[in-house]
């Protein structure tokens, strides 16, 4: 069984499609096979990995929600051994009013995914920054959720209520719901408040948050303009060594048994 893991915060410009990428990059790294779904209808974990969209306008995630195509017939590879996506594009957008009166509507990626559940080791999912109906069908999906949490004044604003939300979820779509963790995100070891926003973090999360904390570093911004994941582009920086101790981590908590309440 895949673990399948919904990375969410309704908060934009948080680093969560660059966790989505580089994270599914590390673990594909070292040896893990995995799928990359894109669910934001901007379509950058795409982009972000050099994906053509226009060449999948006939076949990507907003054909398997809308129930014309299944996952493995819009499944292509990625540049990276291991690894494989789910491309989305603006298509998406509709998707969300198409789906309202649909019959289990909150249910169509789970049902997807219960196809390729023994193909991968992880199914990442990359949400868009809001709290509807995609993000509420990732969620619904997934075994757990991992939360980018950037290293500002504002980090906590809007976590509540995605905890809230995923909550509502647990209790009446997907009751096995957990939180894989939180990842401080754009951590700038020169600034004083980052330093205290992740000493609060860590105290008030304890062991939810993980120990890789991600730094702003210039390569990870540049990277995405390549198509290219940080591993592809610029594996010797410091952003790729923590992505690495990123995915070092999830899989010590995976193979662990760890799924935190």
């Amino acid at each position: 069984m895949s673990r399948v893991i919904c990375i969410a915060n309704q908060k934009g410009g948080v680093g969560k499609t660059t966790t989505a990428v580089n994270l599914s990059a590390s673990l594909a790294k070292k040896g893990k096979s995995v799928l990359l779904i894109d669910l934001d209808p901007q379509g950058n974990a795409s982009s972000g990995l050099g994906i053509k969209r226009h060449e999948f306008n006939d076949r990507n995630v907003y054909h398997v929600l809308i129930g014309q195509k299944t996952i493995k017939e819009v499944v292509t590879k990625a540049s990276m051994d291991n690894l494989h996506i789910v491309v989305a594009n603006s298509d998406l957008i509709g998707a969300e009013i198409e789906l309202v009166d649909a019959e289990s509507r909150e249910y169509r990626l789970k049902e997807a995914l219960a196809l390729v559940a023994d193909d991968y080791q992880f199914v990442i999912i990359d949400c868009p920054p809001s709290l509807g109906l995609l993000t509420v069908n990732a969620l619904t999906a997934a075994h757990t959720f991992l939360v980018p949490l950037q290293c500002e004044y504002y980090a906590l604003e809007g976590l509540s209520q995605l905890l809230n939300t995923a909550g509502l979820i647990k209790k009446r779509l997907n009751p096995d719901l957990r939180i894989e963790g939180i990842v401080l995100t754009m951590f700038d070891a020169r600034n004083n408040l980052s330093h205290q926003v992740v000493n609060e973090i860590q105290s008030h999360f304890g062991d939810k948050v993980f120990g890789a904390v991600i730094p702003r570093n210039v390569r990870l911004s540049e990277a995405p303009s390549h198509g290219k994941s940080i591993l592809d582009y610029d594996d010797k920086s410091l952003g790729a060594r923590r992505y690495g101790d990123l995915a070092d981590e999830l899989v010590r908590r995976v193979q662990g048994g760890a799924i935190n309440g």
